[in-house]
């Protein structure tokens, strides 16, 4: 990934360390600043920045741009705390029906939420942003599409029967990205909507109420899961049971108790666990 500014700042900060300081002093006395040229200078840098981000976005906190996979999270450092910003929304759909939530589905996670379109409903994008993937996956999301936002977040539209733009393009808030559909592993016309930051992913009705049609505030605060930060009660945390886990060992990896492992699922210490099974954990 190529960033013209950083690249050229760098390239600056050699050229004037190399100097020595008596050079440095002859350059500063033989060629005085046009404040006017200044401001001109300003003015193309700002420009070039905001090229940058929109062709980049949130360079800041993702260290790649992969078009291959759904959740991007290699090389990702997830910091303990930020702020998205929420403002400059559009609700992907104007439906206001929601026919799966957020959580726990049988056996399996649900990582976003499931919203009733008809095939051939309009989808938009929710944000300003850059298509970072545009796929199909006959086994799983079908016809998906993923965006990456300058606020960091990503946000991901599946089942879809019809994709109206290309990877790597730049996409406004608002925007059609899509068509409404029932393709891959779903069971009727959806939209299955999902909001990550560097691959983890959150609860979209903690960002958009579809019922009002608007944002639940104009940020949301993301919290690292266990981040001595995070607010207790906060957030309600799942794992998925992996070969070899035991109630202990799942236990100690999300800092709780045996005990409230065990209230929380309604499961006592002989329940046998089984691969793939999804446990609450806060």
């Amino acid at each position: 990934m190529k960033y013209t500014i950083l690249k050229a700042a760098l390239v600056v900060a050699a050229a004037f360390t190399s100097l020595n300081s008596f050079s440095q002093d002859l350059i500063a006395r033989e060629a005085p600043i046009d404040q006017k040229l200044k401001c001109v200078d300003s003015l193309v840098l700002q420009r070039q920045i905001k090229t940058e981000q929109s062709e980049y976005p949130a360079f800041n906190l993702y260290p790649a741009w992969d078009n291959r996979f759904v959740h991007s999270t290699a090389n990702v450092v997830v910091p303990e705390k930020y702020v998205i910003d929420l403002t400059g929304f559009h609700m992907p759909t104007p439906s206001r029906k929601i026919t799966s939530k957020y959580g726990p589905r049988g056996r399996r996670f649900h990582q976003g939420l499931d919203i009733k379109v008809y095939v051939g409903d309009t989808i938009v994008s929710a944000f300003d942003g850059k298509v970072r993937m545009v796929r199909y996956q006959p086994s799983g999301y079908g016809k998906v599409i993923v965006i990456r936002h300058d606020n960091g977040l990503e946000t991901v539209y599946g089942h879809l029967s019809k994709q109206l733009v290309k990877e790597n393009q730049l996409v406004k808030a608002g925007e059609p990205i899509g068509l409404g559909g029932n393709t891959g592993r779903s069971s009727g016309s959806h939209l299955h909507f999902e909001t990550c930051f560097l691959g983890k992913p959150i609860n979209p009705a903690k960002l958009f109420d579809f019922e009002k049609q608007d944002i639940v505030a104009e940020t949301y605060t993301y919290y690292k899961s266990g981040s001595k930060n995070s607010p207790a009660g906060s957030e309600i945390r799942y794992y998925k049971v992996k070969r070899g886990d035991s109630l202990s060992r799942i236990a100690a990896k999300n800092g709780v108790s045996v005990k409230t492992l065990c209230r929380l699922n309604r499961i006592t210490t002989r329940t046998t666990l089984r691969v793939g099974q999804v446990l609450r954990c806060s």
